[in-house]
């Protein structure tokens, strides 16, 4: 079945949790920014529900930021109502999120606090990965850009050119996601924490930081969809949450370039990213960009194939390994992630 490609902007906070932008303008900005699908995620509330749907082309999809105070928040996708977590382990709530027909990700895992909002910047970890989560943010723009920052120059600088900070996702944060994978699928998607934080008056937002357009812009997630001929709200909602879970997404920087077209997997189409099978002989692979780049091909975190100004990549997997991929571009005299898919399995 052929898959179909959906831009996405996740993670969003609204009006109706600590955001300033009503779901309306989230949706404006996500279709100025060139997105498809919009998830607002607020904490602990799901009342932008009303107004999810399509908005001039931009489906919104609304879910939840389960979001205990002591931390390991998730990213609840496709629930009907807010997870309650209060007196409630994590495994429990990942559990409420299953039976509510929902997929789990993630928030932030590896969050470590920052300087820059004091208080406001506190770590927020994770308690425990091992919980039967469908995924993770891997890269969190706002909070590990925050995290990453190390004076007031910086963050200004950000504010201007964001490009010109933002380089790659955390080493950490990969080493981590490439361990994981050695016993577990762990699909990955990207994460905004948008807040466009600043001051809301008279239905505007006269005081701002960076605006949800331009931070929408910077980080998506694409996702291979199935079975979305139609186009209706739910059912392609619901949809992309199961691409997300099955690894069927790669992690984009469409301000450097659009990303749309990137493509992984067996060189015969048999296996996409996501695919977990176990190794029975040698397997092509081959990684496809809609234009030129430096590819890497790594297995198990090792790096073990390049192209450089290449629009594919092939390689012979001649045993079992997790093989994911990552193209980057030059940008300000620095090659910097320009696209990041989720790994295909082959298990021994």
């Amino acid at each position: 079945m052929p898959l179909r490609e959906l831009t996405c902007v996740v993670h969003v906070h609204s009006v109706h949790s600590d955001g300033t932008g009503t779901i309306a303008e989230i949706a404006a900005a996500a279709g100025a920014s060139g997105a498809d699908v919009v998830i607002v995620t607020d904490h602990d509330r799901m009342s932008g529900s009303v107004d999810a749907g399509r908005h001039d082309g931009v489906l919104v999809s609304i879910g939840v930021e389960v979001s205990p105070l002591h931390g390991s928040h998730l990213l609840a996708l496709g629930v009907p109502q807010p997870i309650p977590h209060l007196g409630r382990s994590l495994a429990q709530v990942v559990e409420s999120v299953h039976a509510a027909g929902g997929v789990a990700f993630a928030a932030h895992p590896f969050s470590r606090g920052g300087w820059v909002l004091g208080r406001a910047g506190r770590s927020a970890t994770f308690g425990d990965l091992r919980v039967q989560i469908d995924g993770i943010e891997l890269w969190s723009l706002v909070t590990d850009t925050l995290e990453y920052l190390r004076s007031p120059l910086a963050l200004l600088r950000f504010g201007r050119d964001p490009d010109a900070i933002l380089a790659d996702p955390p080493a950490a944060n990969l080493a981590a996601w490439d361990a994981m994978g050695a016993t577990r699928r762990m699909p990955a998607i990207a994460g905004l924490d948008a807040h466009q934080y600043g001051m809301r008056r008279a239905g505007r937002v006269p005081v701002r930081t960076m605006s949800y357009e331009r931070s929408f812009a910077l980080l998506r997630t694409h996702a291979l969809v199935e079975g979305t001929e139609g186009d209706d709200p739910e059912m392609v909602s619901r949809a992309v949450y199961a691409a997300f879970a099955a690894g069927r997404a790669f992690l984009a920087r469409d301000s450097l370039a659009d990303a749309t077209g990137f493509r992984f997997g067996s060189a015969d189409g048999a296996l996409t990213m996501g695919s977990e099978v176990v190794f029975t002989g040698a397997v092509e692979l081959l990684a496809q960009t809609p234009r030129p780049a430096e590819l890497r091909l790594w297995r198990d975190g090792e790096l073990v194939a390049t192209a450089t100004d290449a629009r594919e990549l092939r390689f012979v997997a001649d045993g079992p390994g997790v093989f994911r991929v990552s193209a980057h571009l030059h940008h300000r005299g620095r090659p910097r992630t320009w696209v990041l898919g989720n790994p295909l399995y082959l298990r021994a």
